[in-house]
């Protein structure tokens, strides 16, 4: 029996709030494969297997190509819970109301949201490059007191 071909016809894994080894072992279990029948599916070392579905090792982006084509499902499916990288649900709304645009419209909302994100980045970058400096010379200022407070004894 060849575990590629016949893992499409049988139904999804149910969507359950689980982590990327639970799932992966509920969808073999699903799929009737044994850690070696999955591990000859993807050409992924079985003892690699068993890392992944212990939680001890994250696949690479390679390791789970094999593993989504295995079972015909997408790596976001592997990784992602249902919602989890979707707009929330006041987003949705508005997004859905967007796609009622005409091609004009959705060009200004287009060029509109990519604006509002650049911000967004760049007021981001601007935190992170101001955070280390803050750490450092907190760090400075201590290391000058202390050398003060030895200099001083």
């Amino acid at each position: 029996m060849n575990p590629v071909l016949t893992m499409a016809a049988l139904p999804p894994l149910a969507a359950v709030a689980m982590s990327f080894s639970q799932r992966l072992i509920t969808l073999r279990r699903e799929r009737q494969l044994t850690q070696q029948g999955l591990a000859d599916a993807t050409g992924i070392h079985v003892q690699q297997i068993k890392r992944y579905e212990a939680g001890s090792s994250q696949p690479s982006a390679e390791a789970l190509k094999k593993i989504a084509k295995a079972f015909a499902v997408t790596t976001d499916w592997l990784l992602f819970e249902e919602a989890e990288r979707g707009p929330d649900d006041d987003l949705r709304l508005q997004f859905e109301a967007v796609n009622q645009f005409d091609a004009e419209g959705k060009e200004l909302a287009r060029g509109v949201l990519e604006g509002l994100i650049l911000k967004h980045q760049a007021k981001q970058s601007i935190l992170r490059q101001a955070a280390p400096r803050s750490v450092k010379s907190t760090t400075a200022a201590k290391r000058r007191k202390t050398a003060r407070e030895r200099a001083r004894a």
